[in-house]
This record gives structure tokens, sequence and C-alpha cells, in this order.
């Protein structure tokens, strides 16, 4: 634990690099002329070499500013706890969790699709409060963006306030941000309590319902009415491109027994059948009341590959029926492996040119099963087993990674680089579900640290079978690896070289006389002004020295100043670079810079308005 008190041979030619260092590192990781993990290096090496030739030696001439301790960012505890809440959130992810709490407002959203906009944005503002935000803005985008077009409305006016509600929903726990964990630890390094799960709940309630307000009725007013075409062309999924697909209801669907109410299944949502075989008959629709779909027929249908995706999602038995022997499997059971979905073209000279899917063998030949066939814009009505492939046509195909991986060897078939996608993992959705939830109760109720319940929850993850080791390290962002080993590092020479103590007096000389709530009001808007042009971890770990600092000068609780970081370096709504759930929705929403600028400013001020009047009445903070 590093020592709070500055070291006794501190110069002032130490302290005003550290400063500097300080400077510098606001500008590059601002203007992110160099990528954020080349700067996060280069402050690293920076201070081992000057610490090297220029020691903070203590009174027992130890360097505090050594290799070890600059370096022990990368052992925090905070970032360790970080990183295990990723790998947690991509179990989530993968088995499709998040996505079945998205498909659930969609389904029972009912005709009013303004209510399910609504429901949409708090749902997500309440799972960012528990999981990483990142993938549940992800989830959420094809979502919101398909109830905007059900109420005739841009997708441009929502992306935005999709990003805002994520934001606000990581205020208001511990786990919430990684923001939230960092300021916990530099608490901590400063050798005081860490903060608790719920601790700063009732301020960042206040301030995430305030901004939700706005997010909901104000921000899509202030923003511009764009067309969503760079969406469409970015993302496979949202194409209006209709396959021609083969589904074998197989013993384990829950297809089987449904009817259909007006010529359609209600099982199948978005896609059009065009023709049911049983045995050697065929039924054409219109679909008679009384005709009731069995175990082992055939459904040719006609959907896109984001109602195909659905479908498998919501009845896994439904398209992995026909997968039985594909990879090895002989026995029917549903694929357990990591299994990709993908588009693949065939090029015209391909040997599979004039040959349907029986004749290749092409399951057996690729290990890979063909979920549809894509023809320009004519519509075939016929088994898709029965259909003559020509140059041009698009297969869908699923298979395991290594399958469809090395398709890119097959010189008959051209893999779409784009438009491969991990498949939900539906089998484990339960399993990751209770680990998840268990991550929290333990958290939450103090049984554990946080530290140990995350860590515990992310190998459970794995040997759960959830994810593997490799979706799991994909899980990990090296940007924050580098980025909070950087700040750590940084905060504590700014810390033991009485650089922060020294930020804190100019401030303190500037609002000389001033009271203490308004001495906290000003740090609020300092830090959140910061956020928006430095990364918000950054922020949290640079001035929770500075505000721990101030508040033993007022003689305030240091916690108070504390989740005044909190709640400031996670204000990152004026710039998309301010947080990463800002540039995923940059590309959706077809947004330039100015468009946060002028929706994020005005939440700004308003939470900042919001935490001067409610923080200092809740903490009783004298006048």
């Amino acid at each position: 634990m590093i020592e709070s008190v500055v070291a006794s041979s501190a110069t002032p030619l130490q302290m005003w690099v550290v400063l500097a260092l300080v400077a510098g590192s606001l500008v590059l990781y601002g203007l992110e002329r160099i990528s954020l993990e080349l700067t996060s290096m280069a402050l690293i090496a920076t201070l081992l070499l000057f610490f090297e030739f220029f020691p903070l030696l203590d009174a027992d001439g130890d360097n505090l500013m050594g290799a070890d301790t600059i370096m022990s960012g990368f052992a925090n505890p905070a970032l360790l706890t970080v990183l295990s809440l990723l790998v947690v959130g991509q179990g989530m992810v993968l088995t499709g969790g998040v996505s079945y709490i998205a498909g659930l407002i969609t389904e029972h959203g009912g005709k009013n699709a303004s209510i399910a906009i609504f429901v949409g944005l708090f749902v997500v503002m309440l799972m960012s409060a528990f999981l990483n935000n990142t993938p549940v803005v992800v989830i959420f985008i094809p979502i919101i963006q398909a109830l905007a077009e059900r109420i005739e409305r841009s997708p441009s006016a929502l992306m935005i306030p999709l990003s805002y509600a994520a934001i606000l929903g990581g205020m208001t726990t511990l786990i919430g941000s990684s923001t939230n964990l960092l300021v916990s630890s530099s608490l901590i390094e400063l050798g005081m309590p860490g903060l608790e799960f719920f601790e700063f709940t009732a301020v960042g309630g206040v301030l995430a319902i305030t901004g939700f307000v706005y997010v909901l009725f104000i921000a899509p007013r202030l923003l511009p009415a764009l067309a969503s075409m760079r969406s469409k062309l970015a993302n496979p999924d949202s194409s209006g491109k209709q396959f021609i697909a083969q589904i074998t209801v197989g013993p384990a669907s829950q297809m089987i027994g449904t009817r259909p109410v007006a010529g359609f299944f209600k099982n199948l949502p978005n896609i059009t059948i065009q023709m049911i075989v049983r045995r050697e008959h065929a039924e054409l629709p219109p679909f008679e009341s009384d005709m009731e779909i069995q175990a082992g027929d055939v459904l040719v249908v006609a959907a896109t590959r984001k109602a195909l995706t659905e479908a498998l999602q919501k009845d896994p038995g439904l398209l992995h029926a026909d997968a039985a022997g594909v990879s090895g499997d002989n026995d029917g059971t549903p694929q357990k492996s990591t299994q990709l979905l993908a588009e693949v073209m065939l090029p015209p000279g391909s040997r599979l040119i004039g040959f349907n899917l029986e004749q290749i063998g092409f399951r057996y030949q690729y290990k890979c099963l063909v979920l549809g066939i894509q023809r320009r814009s004519r519509m075939i009505r016929t088994q898709m087993t029965e259909i003559r492939l020509e140059a041009g046509d698009v297969l869908l195909v699923q298979g395991r990674s290594e399958d469809v991986e090395a398709l890119r060897t097959i010189r008959d078939v051209v893999l779409l680089e784009w438009s491969t996608r991990t498949l939900p993992r539906p089998f484990h959705a339960r399993r990751a579900a209770t680990i998840f939830l268990g991550v929290i109760a333990l958290a939450a109720t103090g049984v554990v640290p946080i530290m140990v319940s995350s860590f515990i929850g992310a190998g459970l993850m794995i040997a759960s079978g959830a994810l593997n080791l490799r979706q799991a390290s994909r899980a990990i962002d090296r940007k924050i690896v580098l980025l909070v080993a950087a700040a750590l590092a940084l905060g504590n020479a700014l810390q033991l070289t009485g650089g922060a103590e020294f930020v804190a007096d100019q401030l303190l000389m500037v609002t000389r006389g001033a009271p203490a709530p308004v001495i906290l009001s000003i740090f609020f808007l300092i830090v959140a002004g910061f956020t928006n042009v430095l990364s918000n971890n950054a922020c949290a770990v640079l001035f929770t020295p500075i505000g721990i600092g101030m508040a033993q000068q007022l003689g305030v609780e240091p916690h108070v100043f504390a989740i005044a970081v909190v709640m400031a370096a996670n204000c990152s709504f004026a710039s998309p670079v301010g947080y990463q759930t800002n540039l995923l929705v940059m590309g959706p929403g077809h947004y330039r810079f100015v468009d946060f600028l002028k929706a994020g400013t005005p939440l700004i001020i308003l939470l900042w308005i919001a935490f001067s009047l409610f923080a200092p009445w809740y903490y009783e903070i004298p006048f």
C-alpha cells in the first residue's frame, strides 16, 4: 500500500516533472494522435527512467517510486476486478442471456413502440448498473433501431440516448463502471477504506433518474433525423436480404404441436413459410388452422439472417436438428462447441456450380451446415436441398469456429469476412445467469470482496463451458489494462511528490472563502469537463488524490469528494471519445462530433446542478 504522506526528500523538480507528465498525458489521451496503448506505455517508461535517476527516497533510503511501485498497477485489485467482470459479462452475452432480456422487450412491447422504447432504455440503465455496459449497448442497438422504425422515427434520434442510458446506469453501484472500482482502489492505495457496493447508490440514483428524464424527452429533440444507411452497410444482421432456408423440426423443438393463426406461426416471427414437407407430401400456403407441426417436418422458409438467428436463439433444437453429425456427433444432440454464423459466396468457376447441396455433400465435406441460400432477388419455392447452385449465390452457413475458418482455404467458396458472428450458446444461459447473479449477491452482501467474487465468477464461466479461454481473453481490453496501470502509476507519483496537494492548494486558493458545498460543486464540474477529453478511467485515478487532499484541508469526509469523482468522471456525454459506448453508437446513428456536444453539454450541466443541490444536503455538509 502506498503511503499517503509526501516523502520528505521530494524536490520541486520531481513534483513539476510529474505535473508536466499529467498535463502531457491529458493532451495525448485527448487528441489520440498516438494510440492509448502506446501513450500509456510511454508514460510508464518515462516514470521508470525518471525515478531511476532521480529517486524519491524515504527516511530509510528506499525509493518510494521504484519499479515495483510504478508497475504495481498491473496487479491492482481494481484492474483485476474490472477484467474479471468483463469475462463474466462476456459469458452472459455469448450464452444469449442479455439477448433473451432484450427479446422479451420486443416480444411484449405490444403495438405501442414508444412504450417499448421507454422500457428498453430503462432496462439498459438497470442492466448497466451490474453489467459491463458495452455488450449491453451492442445488444440493444438493433432492438432500438427496430422500435424506431415501428414508430417511423429516425434511429439517429435514439442511438445517443441509448449510450447515455447505459452510462447513467453505471453511476449507481460499485461495479456499474470500471471508473467506480478505480476510485475505490485509489482510496485503498491512499490508506483509506474503499467504497462499499451501494455506498453512492442514493446519489447516483438521483442523478440517473434526472438524466434519464432528459435522455427520454429532451435529447432526441436535439439530435438530427439522419439516415442509418451506414449502419446497414456495416452490420450484416441489419440487411433485409432474404435467404431460402430449410428447417427440420427436431424432437425437442418448441414448434411441435403449434398451429397456424391466420396462416402464420407465431413461433417464427418475421419468417415466411413457403412449404411444409411431411414425409413425401408437400403442403403449400395458405395453411389450414387445424394443421399441427410434427417432429420431422421440413419447413422451407424465406427469412433474413437476423430472423433466422433469432429463431435459433429462441429454439436451439430447431436449427441444430440438421447439424447432428456435422462435427463428429452422431447422437443428434445439439453442438456444444463454439458455433459461428457466416456467409460464403460462390465465385465464377466454382466446382459447386450446377449441383445441389445433397449432391455436393456440403455439411460432410466442409463440416458446416447450410442454413439458407440467397440468390439476388429471386424467390424460389422448392426445398433448399434441391436448389442447383449458381455463381453469385450466397450461402448462410453455421459451423464450429475452426471449420468456418477453414473455408478461407477453399477455392470453391469465398468467405465474406465481415459476415462472421459467434452464435449464442443458449444451453449454457441458465448456468451463466446463475454465476452472474452469484457474483452480484456475494459482492452486494459483503460476504466476500468484489475482487474475490468477480475472479471466482470469471473462473466458473470458463469451467462451466459458457465461454472458452480464447473468448475470455478476447473480452479483456488491452486499452483498459495499460491505461489503468499508467494512470495508477501517475496517481501514486502525484501523491508522493506532493503534486496532488499542490493542485488541491491552488484550487482552494482560487475558491478561498467559499463554503465547502461550493468547492465540491466546482470540483465536480472540473472533473466532468476533463472526462470528456480524457479517459474516464484516467480521470478517476488522477483526480481522486486531488479530491482527497481538498477534503482533508476542508475537514470534509474524504469519501464525499471520492464519490464526486465517481459521478463526475462518468459524465462522459459531450464527446464521442469520452466513453466507449458513445463510439459504438456513432456509426449506427450517423453522428458528427457536434451532435454529442449539443446533446451532452446540457446533460452535464443538469447533472452538475442536481449533484450540487442533493449531495451537500444528503451528506450534511454545512455552508
